[in-house]
């Protein structure tokens, strides 16, 4: 679980100049910004735009393009699920399908209560114990919706 600030333009513009003077700034600005922020708010395009003279399309365009930038605070616990492969060959699937369906979310959705959410990758080199997390950057082999349950503190 990880706290993150709340959001804040000053702030923000501070993570901006830190960054922007780095070749191709726009990448290392927004993790910057989703690391203290946890996502990178729509408020910040158009101050990332005009510190790297860009448009905002072409910041929208970024952050839009890579999963890993959340464009709305995530939940308390992020839970990244492998969908590569090996995974899927031991059943990553279906369990896929029964944590979605117990925790009432799709893909880059957060539980209601605000409490998780569940966002795809592909292949966290955990190979060979499968299925694969990461619960709260945290890699867990072997997973199972009780593991998980665990993990989180959830009882169902």
């Amino acid at each position: 679980m990880t706290a993150y600030e709340p959001w804040n333009a000053e702030r923000a513009s501070q993570i901006i100049a830190e960054h922007a003077a780095l070749e191709g700034a726009t990448l290392p600005i927004m993790h910057a910004m989703q690391e203290a922020f946890g996502h990178v708010p729509d408020a910040a395009v158009p101050m990332i735009a005009d510190a790297l003279n860009l448009s905002r399309a072409e910041i929208h365009g970024c952050l839009t393009f890579y999963h890993d930038f959340r464009r709305q605070p995530a939940g308390r616990h992020v839970v990244k699920l492998c969908r590569a492969e090996a995974c899927q060959s031991v059943g990553a699937d279906a369990l896929h399908a029964d944590i979605k369906r117990e925790l009432n979310v799709d893909w880059h959705e957060t539980t209601a209560d605000g409490e998780v959410t569940i966002e795809p990758v592909f292949c966290l080199g955990l190979c060979t114990c499968g299925p694969a997390a990461l619960i709260d950057g945290k890699p867990v082999g072997a997973l199972d919706v009780g593991k998980l349950r665990a993990a989180l503190g959830r009882s169902h």
